[in-house]
């Protein structure tokens, strides 16, 4: 725990811990102890002290994860993101329904992307990703669509082609030729790459400008998606990307 500068010592822990949470993702409580250095007693008493407050939750494996409550206050401080946010529930779980997949929606924040809404199945591979998680804009599909409508890209008009890549400016792993596939087919797909044996397509969210928000996503275990999983769940994940669109035009 290496950044204390209140002074205060319960809310310079607290702080750590959810530092610790947005940085890693699902935590175990030995994971809080190494990643702030807090005595175990300690790590524990805090973070169930912040689950009663909704600023930690627990997912399906009881691990800690940041809370809604958390990911609320967020939101609202983001110009457009509590909107976006509201509208893409019903969405969300239309597109879980119709393809049997857990889906999500992803914003960046700074060098990560973060999770803001999610529909889980109600059976099998659950929490692939938490309301709340963190993750890394060099790999998945959510971050590939958010990369290519990075800078310039972002700019313009759904659907746009001319766009330079934004692996070099944005620092990514993506390469200017995959950021151009994307833009020109509107979507991405992959494959093992963020993590092993879990695919993923997504397909991004305008506003009312046409620039890129959000990025629309549904993700499962390849040997249910498939290694190909964009044959199959583009099209539907594509349309459901569209009808958020719509639906922050019309908010």
């Amino acid at each position: 725990m290496d950044d204390i500068i209140s002074g205060v010592g319960v809310v310079d822990k607290s702080v750590a811990i959810l530092a610790a949470l947005a940085e890693r993702g699902p935590s175990t409580l030995a994971d809080l102890v190494a990643a702030t250095g807090l005595a175990r007693p300690t790590a524990h008493r805090l973070a169930v002290a912040l689950e009663a407050h909704g600023l930690v939750a627990r997912d399906a494996r009881g691990r800690f994860r940041p809370g809604v409550r958390l990911l609320a206050w967020g939101a609202r401080s983001v110009p457009g993101a509590e909107a976006l946010v509201d509208a893409a529930g019903p969405v969300l779980r239309r597109l879980r329904d119709a393809t049997g997949e857990s889906a999500q929606v992803y914003v960046r924040d700074g060098d990560g992307r973060v999770c803001v809404a999610v529909a889980e199945r109600a059976a099998g591979l659950r929490d692939t990703v938490p309301l709340g998680a963190v993750l890394s804009m060099d790999a998945g599909s959510g971050a590939k669509v958010l990369v290519a409508w990075s800078e310039t890209g972002a700019k313009r008009a759904p659907g746009a082609t001319g766009a330079t890549g934004a692996a070099d400016a944005s620092g990514t792993a993506f390469s200017a030729g995959e950021l151009a596939a994307v833009r020109r087919t509107g979507w991405a797909a992959t494959v093992g790459e963020r993590e092993p044996g879990v695919a993923s397509v997504s397909a991004p969210v305008h506003d009312r400008s046409g620039a890129v928000v959000a990025a629309l996503s549904v993700s499962g275990p390849v040997d249910r998606l498939g290694r190909r999983p964009g044959e199959r769940l583009a099209g539907a994940v594509v349309a459901a990307a569209a009808e958020l669109t719509g639906l922050l035009a019309d908010g």
